[in-house]
């Protein structure tokens, strides 16, 4: 009888895999999710990072990551490639999951087990600062997995745990605590291939430092992680535009002319982001009690001034003359 190395660990498991007792995956056709991305940049990767001259992945196009899952395709990232999604309205933390993202993985090799590929998964308040969920890999690391089944219910925190026409589930409440996140207002979900490799040259860790093993190489069009959707459960009621906060900040002069000012009574570090009315960032930046603001090049009109610190979030509508 052979031995299943790659699924054996002696480390607690966590949800198996769909259509089993205590699964989180959630099914495409959910009544679940309210919305789906509505816009996707793409940095592909390569086919083979180990040999540049192996191309890139080239399977779909971002907008094949648009929509509900399992209508457009799906889009391959290729080894370490980016996906970068938008919302119409932002997705905010409610009770329980708020966001799912899809891949094609396949079952594969008997009960609970399947082809897998992995990704982090990181949001963002601004589309410039990101912060990634902390993901844990219970896989062993000592014999590399290529076109191999693997145990989902080793994975935490990484998308495509879950086989195709499932979606693995983020709770923005873990990132409560995250400096520069708003997790009532997420405008952007950043989606970054596993490069599977236990070679330390091309390996990729997961929150504890432990290699991430997942199928590799795949020197394909089809390489890397598969973004299918990523669909969300609860969303923001605004738009992305301006809405009231807690927490206590000053902002002057509105009007502004050529220089705005900023002061928070947050003890730690306050971050800063500015828009436009199309929500467009026009800065961001990090800061300590107050700062100054040079306003001398904006066009006139008015701004969204958005302010996350320790003690909550605050918006304001600030007018330039």
């Amino acid at each position: 009888m052979g031995i299943c190395l790659w699924c054996m660990n002696a480390e607690a498991q966590f949800e198996p895999v769909a259509g089993y007792p205590g699964t989180t995956a959630i099914a495409a056709d959910s009544s679940a999710f309210v919305a789906w991305a509505t816009g996707c940049s793409i940095h592909r990767g390569y086919r083979d990072i180990a040999v540049p001259d192996s191309g890139y992945a080239s399977v779909g196009d971002s907008a094949s990551a648009i929509g509900p899952a399992t209508q457009n395709g799906v889009v391959s990232l290729g080894d370490g490639g980016v996906a970068t999604l938008t919302f119409a309205k932002p997705i905010s933390d409610g009770a329980g999951f708020d966001f799912a993202v899809f891949e094609n993985g396949f079952d594969f090799g008997g009960a609970g087990m399947a082809f897998l590929e992995l990704a982090y998964v990181e949001v963002s308040s601004d589309g410039q600062r990101f912060v990634r969920f902390p993901s844990i890999d219970n896989v062993q690391d000592s014999n590399q997995i290529a076109l191999a089944p693997m145990d989902g219910s080793l994975l935490h925190n990484l998308a495509g745990k879950y086989v195709y026409g499932y979606g693995t589930p983020f709770d923005l409440n873990e990132l409560r605590d995250s400096t520069g996140l708003d997790i009532h207002h997420v405008t952007h979900v950043r989606i970054i291939d596993v490069v599977g490799s236990i070679d330390p040259l091309y390996a990729r860790l997961d929150s504890r430092g432990h290699i991430i093993n997942d199928p590799y190489p795949t020197n394909y069009p089809s390489s890397g992680f598969d973004l299918d959707a990523v669909g969300v459960i609860h969303q923001s009621m605004d738009s992305g535009g301006c809405t009231p906060g807690s927490g206590m900040v000053a902002m002057y002069p509105s009007p502004m002319s050529d220089r705005l000012h900023i002061m928070s009574e947050s003890m730690s570090e306050s971050h800063l982001t500015i828009t436009d009315m199309d929500g467009r960032v026009i800065q961001a930046a990090d800061f300590q009690d107050m700062m100054a603001i040079s306003t001398q090049d904006w066009n006139a009109g008015i701004y969204c001034v958005r302010v996350i610190s320790a003690t909550g979030t605050v918006s304001k509508l600030i007018s330039k003359q």
